[in-house]
């Protein structure tokens, strides 16, 4: 974990707590239609078993609330409805058994229609998350500050805060996306100095599966190393699923990660003699659910073996035909290759 996280005040959404002292929880969306239950039910519950926490789903009129009870029916994660605009369709979905909100309070109408949803969310203990994006920016803040900058997000955020606490409502979380990852960084990191809420990370409209990994590991990633951020989404033009994986890593990546194997291997040269690139990605895939938090590593030869992986708690070095076995830096076997992936596995099994 980093030296320092940013203090914030915890809230649920359902029986997930994000904030305050909880771990980071991963969270992904449903692209399915959201009319078509069966399909919406099958991609929630193969997220789930991915290991995704907190489930999004759009509710783009009544009908698409009902799905929000079904998923509720099918999976324990915690399910969030999207919002845009129609109030109305924001308290059909608490009825149906939403655990968190996603919406803009000042997008969805006066005083009445604000209080009317916080009351319903009051009532039914579900959280609300304030949305900012700036590619929906408010046209005279987009005016005033030129575009949406950094400085135009926050003070949406700002309007839309208001809103809630004039209410007297706190069981809120903010996000504050753009598709440019250094207007996202600049954004949340002006919010994490004026806001006590908790934060929901994310770099929107990243991109395919190859740029959005790589543009959400910039943005997220930064932040978490910094103590920045409480629940995280990882955008990518793909299949949900391979959202979790992503934000896994993410997560061991920026020290934020509670449990899990990181993998560090050396990127190989004229010394190696062994196939390291085919046994690195055998080592990761044997080691993928492993819940246990850790550090091993895979290295092509002697000269960066045990020496320079010491701080891995388990590693194995390979050689011409055998290969040493080490733990924290100390050999404790030397083993034929063939053996070098057994011997590891059975040492991770024993720490």
């Amino acid at each position: 974990m980093p030296a320092w996280r940013r203090p914030c005040r915890p809230v649920k959404a359902g029986g997930v707590i994000i904030g305050g002292d909880a771990p980071v929880s991963i969270q992904s969306m449903l692209n399915t239609d959201p009319h078509d239950i069966p399909a919406s039910v099958d991609q929630a519950k193969a997220l789930e078993a991915a290991g995704c926490q907190i489930i999004r789903a759009t509710v783009p009129d009544q009908e698409a609330a009902g799905t929000l009870t079904a998923l509720k029916e099918a999976v324990s994660c915690p399910i969030v409805a999207d919002i845009h605009f129609d109030y109305r369709l924001a308290l059909a979905a608490v009825d149906a058994g939403a655990d968190k909100i996603r919406i803009n309070p000042g997008n969805i109408g006066g005083a009445d229609r604000v209080r009317a949803v916080v009351e319903k969310c009051r009532g039914a203990g579900v959280s609300i998350r304030i949305g900012v994006n700036g590619g929906s920016l408010e046209r005279d803040l987009w005016q005033r500050y030129g575009g949406p900058t950094a400085e135009a997000m926050v003070e949406s955020a700002r309007r839309h805060i208001r809103l809630l606490e004039d209410e007297h409502f706190y069981d809120y979380l903010l996000s504050l996306k753009s598709s440019d990852v250094k207007t996202m960084l600049d954004a949340y990191r002006l919010a994490a100095q004026e806001f006590d809420c908790p934060l929901h990370l994310g770099v929107t409209e990243a991109g395919t599966e190859r740029m959005g990994l790589i543009k959400s590991a910039i943005g997220i990633g930064s932040l978490l190393a910094d103590g920045i951020g409480d629940t995280i989404r990882v955008s990518l033009t793909a299949d949900p699923v391979t959202e979790i994986a992503a934000a896994k890593d993410i997560l061991k990546a920026s020290g934020r990660g509670e449990t899990g194997v990181t993998v560090i291997s050396c990127p190989t040269c004229g010394r190696t003699k062994v196939d390291l690139i085919t046994l690195a990605g055998q080592v990761e895939a044997a080691l993928a659910d492993c819940p246990k938090r850790l550090k091993i590593a895979v290295m092509g030869c002697a000269v960066n073996g045990p020496g320079e992986a010491r701080e891995a708690d388990a590693g194995i070095a390979c050689g011409d035909g055998v290969g040493l076995v080490f733990r924290k830096g100390e050999i404790i076997a030397k083993v034929p290759e063939a053996e070098l992936l057994p011997a590891l596995l059975r040492l991770v099994e024993e720490l």
